[in-house]
């Protein structure tokens, strides 16, 4: 069953909802969009965890990469109110960035993917140790980029969060928690954007239901197990067919993922601040943020940023293979292209995730779009179910924009 709120014009988004719903097994999703700064879908459905308990109007769930684009829009905020610059060099709020040849990376560069700090294995012993901020920090830091800033761009997996995360924190002065409070969570009254979600917020999660294992800790046992074993390896050899580099894949994805059991529904990865990854919203907040972005930076009467800085948000950095992935990003400043069924969006942009939530904004149609779920495993950059809705939605816009267009049109023809 279906709860929530559709403006009959976006009736098809609730029947996306409807038929990606697990019908034979737990799971469950939310949706929401906005349409010229107006909610016009705000719905969810199925279920949270194993034992059936109903996704809920509050349920919020992890979200993977689709932090990502939440990250990159605390920065933009900051950068917007003058505290730094797209040009600057990260080490001039960060001093101990600079070591091993990192002192001229920028955070134009950064944002963009493009200063080779993407291999997890290189900074961290085990996986665990991500949840270690400090020594996270202290990994980027040491950390030695796998090619020449500026010169290639390889997607920033898990590294980005700490990147950006730690920079925030180096320009504000303050936490990576109390700046998502500051600049996001209390100007736009958002009803569930978290990263580390406090214990008190527990109850509202998600659990993760990876297809066909019922275990907390899918991705060891689940998808791809561990690189050592044949079928892993078969798996590898047939990701090089896509991806450019399988061996920079592996460096930046699999290290999580082996025998340490990385385990992405327990408590401590749960209160844990990764910005990168572990972000838990409500589709309503994620959709509300890019409204703002979609509205020239403004929505409900808040400015999140300029529309200079909007401008600058939609602005292509780099083209051409990713060194991670095996399709081309057109990385913005932290965020990527909007894919979409056969539909491209030129001014589009926002974040997808690897479990298959995302959400992103459309600036010349005035749109934003977002999806959390609890199910599906996909990619890095989530699987269909994100490419379908979106499609869906732009066609919905675009009909309403057809429609006041003709209607106006027959009104001043008939006017007197």
């Amino acid at each position: 069953m279906i709860n929530g709120y559709v403006h009959p014009d976006f009736a098809d988004v609730a029947r996306v909802l409807r038929r990606q719903l697990p019908k034979k097994t737990a799971g469950g999703s939310a949706i929401c969009v906005y349409h010229r700064g107006k909610k016009v879908v705000d719905i969810w459905g199925g279920t949270k965890n194993w034992a059936g308990d109903p996704w809920e109007e509050d349920t919020v769930a992890v979200s993977f990469s689709t932090t990502k684009g939440v990250t990159s829009t605390l920065l933009h905020i900051l950068i917007d109110k003058g505290l730094a610059d797209y040009n600057d060099p990260i080490a001039k709020y960060w001093p101990e960035f600079a070591q091993n040849g990192k002192e001229n990376i920028t955070i134009r560069t950064a944002m963009s993917h493009q200063a080779g700090l993407y291999a997890v294995t290189e900074q961290l012993e085990k996986s665990t140790d991500m949840l270690d901020w400090d020594l996270a920090l202290r990994g980027i830091e040491e950390a030695v980029p796998a090619h020449e800033p500026d010169t290639k761009h390889g997607y920033h997996g898990f590294n980005y969060g700490h990147l950006i995360g730690g920079l925030i924190e180096k320009i504000s002065g303050k936490t990576f928690r109390q700046v998502l409070k500051d600049e996001l969570v209390d100007p736009l009254q958002l009803d569930g954007a978290h990263m580390g979600l406090p214990e008190s917020e527990h109850h509202r999660q998600a659990n993760l239901i990876p297809p066909k294992i019922r275990s907390d800790n899918f991705f060891v046992e689940g998808f791809l197990k561990q690189f050592e074993t044949p079928i892993a390896n078969f798996i590898l050899r047939f990701l090089s067919l896509f991806i450019k580099n399988a061996y920079e894949f592996k460096r930046v994805f699999i290290f999580p993922f082996t025998e340490d059991k990385f385990c992405w529904n327990s408590p401590e990865l749960m209160k844990a601040v990764q910005p990168a990854v572990n972000g838990h919203f409500t589709a309503r907040s994620l959709a509300k943020m890019y409204a703002a972005l979609s509205m020239g930076g403004t929505v409900d009467g808040v400015r999140l940023v300029s529309t200079e800085t909007v401008e600058k948000m939609k602005q292509v950095q780099n083209r051409g293979s990713d060194q991670v992935l095996f399709v081309p990003m057109h990385w913005r400043l932290g965020y990527h292209r909007v894919f979409t069924a056969g539909m491209p969006l030129k001014n589009a942009f926002g974040h997808f995730g690897f479990g298959g939530s995302g959400a992103w904004c459309d600036p010349d149609r005035e749109l934003s779009v977002a999806m959390t779920v609890n199910t599906g495993v996909g990619s890095p950059m989530g699987d269909s179910r994100m490419p379908i809705l979106s499609s869906v939605a732009v066609k919905c816009a675009d009909r309403v924009t057809k429609y006041a267009a003709t209607s106006s049109k027959n009104k001043s023809q008939f006017s007197v």
